[in-house]
């Protein structure tokens, strides 16, 4: 049976004054209520939140994201909660899909999964995903975990929508997180595993390699990572060994994902990329064809560009070296469908076609 539902929209916010108008204009017709906590705000954020809500508190700033995120929700007082960062927007599109949900809500249904589209292409499609709980059940009290990459600990009935959160990056506060689990380091505060695997990505962000590749290594060691979390560790650890030089340990990483799980799309192309850097041809094309084939993750982190436009320009390349003109003219013609305002999806039109014309 299926009810309309109120929404309450809670935000924790700091010195968002480029983002936040932008935010709110686009999801203020969906929900019914706005929260907005200001961790210490010295721009005109409140203002700008004033204009959508008298609903704003402070709260003071202790290098915990969890403690902040938890306020918003505990002033929470409608059916669900949504939640966005200032940075955040929806698409009209989306919004819609949004609406519509709310309208017609299984009320069995305790949290809404949906896609947070962190980077488009040039054609403004969504390049890389991951997934995430966004509208949960205020009356199951979910709690946020975590100082910094704070997850929300959910259960029981989940569904998974196709609606997208865009995230539109102005303000860039590149050392802020890498700061905070320094700060946990040093006072000695215990690193949950969580905390691991997010400490060397902001290591391996950093270009601090040696020390990500030590971080990476301990969350594998454990064997208690999730499976999402494993395999996107050995991507950036084959990353990480390659910026240092050591190709036979990347290579090595890139081949111990296959124990947890079928050839992803990411993977494939890395292989691709590997045998096409040796002037192995055939092997790279192998990789790069069985990256559009294999079935995407629908979890975690998803780069949507291995299964689509990537691989083909590659395989454009691969041709090109064979001089199989026409077959690399095909697949840089499948990576334009995907990304058809790609400076080199263009520039590879123009020499493969006066090329084919000479012919």
């Amino acid at each position: 049976m299926c009810h309309s539902i109120t929404i309450s929209l809670c935000m924790i916010v700091k010195d968002e004054e480029l983002s936040l108008d932008r935010c709110l204009s686009s999801i203020k017709d969906a929900v019914d209520e706005i929260i907005i906590v200001d961790t210490g705000s010295t721009d005109s954020t409140k203002n700008i939140a004033k204009k959508y809500t008298d609903k704003i508190f402070d709260f003071k700033w202790i290098d915990d994201f969890s403690a902040a995120r938890n306020f918003s929700f505990s002033k929470a007082t409608m059916d669900y909660i949504l939640w966005l960062d200032a940075d955040d927007y929806v698409e009209p599109s989306d919004l819609e899909k949004l609406k519509k949900l709310k309208s017609n809500f299984d009320l069995s249904v305790d949290s809404v999964m949906m896609k947070y589209v962190l980077t488009k292409d040039s054609n403004g499609s969504p390049s890389f995903i991951s997934i995430r709980n966004r509208l949960v059940k205020r009356s199951k009290n979910f709690k946020w975990i975590g100082a910094v990459h704070e997850y929300l600990e959910v259960y029981g009935k989940i569904y998974d929508s196709d609606i997208h959160i865009v995230h539109g990056k102005i303000k860039n506060t590149p050392n802020r997180n890498i700061e905070i689990y320094e700060k946990m380091i040093k006072s000695k505060k215990d690193f949950s595993l969580r905390d691991m695997f997010y400490y060397a990505n902001e290591l391996a962000d950093h270009k601090r390699y040696a020390e990500a590749i030590d971080y990476y290594n301990m969350f594998l060691d454990s064997k208690r990572g999730w499976i999402e979390d494993i395999l996107y560790s050995l991507g950036k650890l084959a990353d990480c060994y390659e910026a240092l030089g050591d190709l036979t340990k990347r290579d090595d990483v890139l081949f111990k994902s296959f124990e947890y799980d079928i050839p992803r799309p990411d993977f494939c192309c890395r292989l691709g990329y590997k045998f096409l850097q040796e002037n192995k041809i055939r092997q790279a094309i192998f990789w790069y064809e069985l990256a559009t084939k294999v079935e995407k993750p629908n979890q975690g982190f998803v780069n949507i560009a291995c299964s689509t436009w990537i691989p083909h320009i590659q395989l454009c390349i691969c041709y090109y070296r064979l001089g199989d003109i026409e077959k690399s003219y095909m697949h840089n013609e499948e990576a334009r469908k995907y990304n058809p305002n790609n400076p080199m999806v263009l520039q590879n039109k123009a020499l493969l076609e006066s090329i084919l014309n000479k012919r």
